[in-house]
C-alpha cells in the first residue's frame, strides 16, 4: 500500500467524520481500492492502515515485549531496542520519513502534546496496557538526519528481593545489608544510571517493610508497586496542550505531608522537589527514601547541590539537612552480565560538608564497615 493510498483511505476517514475502529478502516480501505484488491491484499491494507492510524503502529509488538525498557527510532530502516540483552537491532521498517513522522505527531496528540515546525520536540507520557509508556521526539531541521523517536516502557516493579537476589542482584550479604537498612528505619538513596535497576530495587525494599507501617509514595510516573497492604501512591500529572493543570512534584511531597506516612518515599529526585524531600526527612519520617541518578556514591552531594539550586536552597544548608536526613547509599549498576548491587556508602559530615563513605563494595566490605555498624547500633530499634 503506498503512501498516497494511505492518504487518500486518511482523507476519506477525516471527511466521512469516522473513527479509526477496525471496522471503519477496512469499509475506507474497500472504497478507495474500488473493489481492485483481492481479500489478502485488503487485509494486508487494513494491517498497514492500522499501523498508521493506532496506537504505536508497527513499534507496538516491540512494546508488547515485557523484556523490552526503550524503543528507539533513527531512521526510517533503524528501530532498536534495549532489553537485558542490550541494544539490539529490529527488523522492523518505516516506509519512509514521512511515515516515522506521522507517527511521532500521533504519539504526541496522544500524549496531549503538540508536534510541530513551530514545536519540534516533544516529551510526554502515553497511556499503555503494561505500564506506561514515555514519548520524545524530534524533528527535523532540530533532528539533522530526520524524526528521532524514543519510547521508554516504565513497568510496575514489583520483584522481592529473593527474586532479586535469585537474579544474581546481589548475594547473601548484600540481602542482609538492605534488610537491616530497612528494619532500623535507615533513610536511603538508591542511586544509578538510566536502567540500572534504582527503581526495581526500591519497590523491593519497600516490600519488606512491617505491614503496620504506612507508606506514602510520590512518583512521577508510578512504576512503583511494592506488594504492601498500607502503600498509596500520588503520581505527578503534566500540563495539557494549554500549559495549564500540572500538578508537579514538590506539591505532591506537601500533600503526602498530610496523609500520615510512616515512610515517605520519592520515586525519583531530579529538581526542586529535593528541598521539599529533605524538609520531610527532617521532620521526624524515619526510614524515607528516594531514588537519584548518579554515576556513584562519591558524586551524590555534588548532585543534590545542583538540584537543591533549582528549589533555592543555599549550599550550606543542603549539606545540613542532607546529613541529618539521609544515612545510607545504595548503588546499582548495570553490567553486560545484568543489574547489580554495587555499593552501599554512608553519608558523614565533616566541617560543614557532606561526604560519602564506601562500607560495602562489589560483594565484600571494606575498612570502612564500623561506620554503617555505628548506624544499626545507634539507630532506631529492630
Amino acid at each position: 500500500m503506498t503512501a498516497d493510498f494511505v492518504e487518500r483511505v486518511r482523507h476519506r476517514l477525516a471527511g466521512e467524520s469516522r473513527g479509526t475502529d477496525p471496522i471503519a478502516v477496512v469499509e475506507a480501505v474497500r472504497e478507495e481500492a474500488g473493489g481492485a484488491l483481492s481479500h489478502d491484499a485488503v487485509l494486508a491494507a487494513v494491517r498497514q492502515a492500522r499501523d498508521e492510524f493506532l496506537g504505536a503502529g508497527p513499534l507496538a509488538p516491540l512494546l508488547d515485549n515485557e523484556s523490552v525498557t526503550d524503543v528507539l527510532v533513527t531512521a526510517p530502516d533503524q528501530v532498536w531496542t534495549d532489553g537485558p540483552e542490550g541494544l539490539s537491532r529490529t527488523p522492523v521498517r518505516f516506509a519512509d520519513e514521512d511515515a516515522v513522522r506521522r507517527l511521532a505527531q500521533r504519539l504526541a496528540l496522544a500524549a496531549g502534546r503538540r508536534l510541530d515546525d513551530a514545536q519540534p520536540y516533544v516529551d510526554g507520557w502515553l497511556p499503555a496496557q503494561q505500564g506506561r509508556v514515555r514519548v520524545h521526539a524530534v524533528l527535523p531541521p532540530i533532528a539533522a538526519n530526520g524524526t528521532c523517536l524514543s519510547l521508554r516502557v516504565l513497568r510496575p516493579a514489583t520483584h522481592d528481593l529473593a527474586t532479586l537476589r535469585d537474579r544474581g542482584a546481589f548475594d547473601d550479604a548484600g540481602a542482609e545489608i538492605l534488610r537491616t537498612v530497612i528494619s532500623h528505619r535507615l533513610a536511603f538513596l538508591v542511586t544509578g544510571g538510566t536502567g540500572a535497576g534504582k527503581t526495581t530495587l526500591l519497590s523491593a525494599l519497600l516490600g519488606t517493610v512491617p505491614p503496620a507501617e504506612r507508606i506514602v509514595c510520590v512518583e512521577d510516573a508510578g512504576e512503583l508497586r511494592p506488594s504492601h497492604p498500607q502503600f498509596v501512591s500520588l503520581v505527578a500529572r503534566p500540563a495539557n496542550v494549554e500549559g495549564a493543570g500540572a500538578v508537579e512534584l514538590p506539591e505532591l511531597v506537601r500533600e503526602a505531608l498530610r496523609m500520615r506516612p510512616d515512610r515517605l518515599i520519592v520515586g525519583e529526585v531530579r529538581g526542586a522537589e529535593v528541598c521539599s524531600l529533605l524538609n520531610a526527612l527532617n521532620t521526624g519520617h524515619e526510614g524515607g527514601a528516594c531514588t537519584l541518578h548518579a554515576n556513584s556514591p562519591s558524586e551524590v552531594p555534588a548532585r543534590m547541590e545542583a538540584l537543591a539550586a533549582l528549589g533555592g536552597l543555599p549550599r550550606d544548608a543542603l549539606h545540613s539537612q542532607l546529613s541529618a536526613a539521609v544515612r545510607v547509599i545504595l548503588h546499582m549498576r548495570r553490567t553486560p552480565t545484568g543489574r547489580h548491587l554495587a555499593e552501599v556508602a554512608v553519608l558523614q559530615r565533616y566541617h560543614g560538608e557532606v561526604r560519602t563513605h564506601p562500607v560495602w563494595r562489589d560483594g565484600h566490605w571494606t575498612t570502612r564497615r564500623s561506620l554503617f555498624t555505628d548506624l544499626t547500633r545507634d539507630g532506631a530499634p529492630k
